[in-house]
């Protein structure tokens, strides 16, 4: 980037003095800049070209000039930035933010939220983290499963309408009267991002591609064959019967690239740009619903704007904050909800913690104040008392009489709130006589976690989607937590429970079916759901139609900009 290059030079040529007039030679100038004599000329008349600076050579070798400076590159910096914000050039823009931590907030806020850019209405959203590569199948970040929804069709998909799934690219489907044949008719109109018609083969050849991912594999272990038996429909043939199969099909994990370039979809948003600073998606011209009301969304990975003491983050809450920081207090709450998804505690009972102690652990955490006085932001957890709605967790109370072990291992991954819950449990056993020895995967899953094979206690995130009974039903199918938690019999009959409760044609039986699943494993003091997360969007007037999803952000499909924001914007 050369306008950067030229600044990182003038703050060279700026810092000896601090901005003072400074008498020096051309040699000294080269030198403070790591060029040669002939080049800092350049410098220097370039600078002076653009106002930056003043030079005054003096005649004859190794003589010294006066160097008067006109601005400061602080001063320079931002208006290099704002000029490449107003002209698109998201990159620039990013690159300088990386050297004005301190003043980013109020160099960005401007630029951040709904905008009419060249006439194109785009949305911005500053985030704390980069993005994961948006890889087929199970990806650990709900922002990552959320974009995979814009980019990506599945032959079904969910709906927050609809209480079972709904048609995508398969516009309706059928099951046989057994259960073992479903038959899944796609629309004759699908195009892929590139423009290309969408042809049924490619979409059985992801499908294949996708079981071959051993997890994907457990997700799907009921598909015996998927067949085009018809130009626009696919067959698939079950060992046995599913009646989740809709559902499994509309999971985020399962929605379908093409076969030969993974970047490309069929979703209402295509992927324009993936890099560490920037994320931009692009409205698809031929998407086969609704087409979304918004020409992009942007992604700007800030985490300068992130640090503590520098304003809310989006960990957890997502908040679009936009607008000088004089007018934030216009922003206004346009939607929140407690998450379905929860933190929680998960307990192997062997010799060293018997179904009794187990017990006391959960009531502990439970029935004291533990989980009330974690030291949090405010209003960022709310401790949990059911695991869904419906769904109570036990009331036990603490048996005194019950005697903890005299040592425990405790095994947690992210999100950073286990953190604080972890150390909050080391001390309250402490207290009781048990010494917790804590283990911090770093990770959003179990994925690669050895000492998940040997700890007596496990603390992790579990992400509810769109429909929570069907999400519970994956998370004990797929997830490597319940192998280690469970002994080889118990997760065998776990899986046979499991595949008895998806031959259940009706979906209320189904759900029932699983309640009782869960509900045994809260019983057995096997699992404890610990605390749910507050979902926030904020937003400034003429920023429309945000709708919370149950993964915390919302459909960018429905989001939009009335014309009056892009004529103010542009004042």
């Amino acid at each position: 980037m050369r306008v950067l290059n030229r600044l990182n030079q003038f703050q060279r040529l700026w810092q000896p003095g601090q901005g003072a007039p400074q008498q020096v030679t051309v040699a000294e100038l080269a030198e403070r800049c790591f060029c040669s004599e002939r080049h800092v000329r350049t410098l220097l008349r370039q600078a002076q070209d653009a106002g930056w600076l003043e030079w005054q050579a003096q005649s004859g070798r190794g003589k010294r000039g006066t160097l008067r400076f006109l601005t400061t590159p602080d001063t320079l910096r931002n208006q290099m930035m704002e000029q490449a914000l107003r002209e698109g050039q998201q990159h620039n823009a990013l690159e300088l933010a990386q050297l004005a931590p301190v003043e980013l907030r109020a160099l960005l806020h401007p630029f951040l939220g709904g905008q009419w850019q060249n006439n194109t209405p785009t949305l911005r959203i500053p985030y704390y983290r980069p993005l994961d590569p948006l890889h087929p199948g199970f990806l650990p970040g709900r922002a990552e499963q959320h974009l995979v929804g814009q980019i990506f069709s599945g032959l079904t998909r969910f709906s927050l309408d609809s209480a079972r799934p709904v048609g995508d690219l398969a516009h309706h489907w059928e099951a046989s009267d057994d259960g073992l044949h479903w038959h899944f008719y796609i629309r004759s109109t699908l195009h892929w991002h590139n423009g290309d018609a969408v042809e049924t083969a490619q979409l059985q050849q992801r499908l294949m591609m996708l079981l071959t991912l051993p997890r994907m594999r457990e997700l799907f272990a009921s598909v015996k064959a998927i067949e085009i038996t018809h130009a626009q429909c696919l067959t698939f043939t079950l060992h046995h019967p599913d009646y989740w199969l809709p559902w499994r099909l509309a999971s985020y994990c399962s929605l379908l690239a093409h076969p030969d370039h993974p970047e490309l979809g069929t979703g209402p948003f295509k992927l324009k740009i993936f890099e560490p600073e920037l994320v931009r998606l692009e409205s698809h011209a031929r998407y086969h619903l609704s087409h979304p009301l918004l020409q992009a969304i942007e992604y700007w990975i800030t985490p300068q704007l992130f640090i503590k003491d520098m304003g809310s983050s989006c960990r957890h809450p997502i908040e679009i904050a936009i607008g000088k920081p004089e007018e934030q207090d216009q922003l206004r709450l346009v939607s929140n909800s407690i998450s379905l998804g929860f933190c929680y505690l998960a307990l192997r009972q062997s010799e060293r913690l018997t179904p009794a102690q187990a017990q006391r652990v959960i009531a502990l955490i439970h029935r004291t104040t533990l989980l009330q006085t974690l030291p949090l932001d405010e209003n960022l957890i709310t401790p949990c008392d059911e695991l869904l709605p419906g769904w109570p967790i036990p009331q036990w109370a603490e048996d005194e009489q019950v005697a903890l072990p005299t040592a425990l291992t405790l095994v947690y991954h992210l999100p950073v709130e286990l953190h604080t819950m972890a150390e909050q449990l080391r001390q309250a056993l402490a207290a009781r006589g048990c010494q917790l020895t804590v283990i911090f995967h770093d990770a959003k899953t179990w994925d690669g976690c050895l000492a998940l094979a040997s700890a007596d206690l496990m603390m992790g995130d579990r992400l509810i989607g769109e429909t929570p009974e069907y999400t519970l039903e994956q998370w004990m199918r797929c997830d490597p937590l319940w192998l280690n938690v469970l002994t080889h019999p118990q997760y065998a009959h776990l899986q046979a429970t499991l595949d008895a409760v998806q031959r259940q044609r009706d979906d209320v039986s189904r759900a029932t079916a699983l309640l009782g699943v869960v509900s045994n494993l809260m019983e057995s003091a096997t699992l404890t759901p610990l605390f749910n997360y507050h979902y926030r969007v904020s937003a400034p007037p003429g920023v429309n139609g945000i709708r919370l999803t149950p993964r915390g952000w919302f459909d960018f499909t429905e989001a939009w900009l009335p014309a009056s924001s892009g004529e103010e914007a542009g004042r």
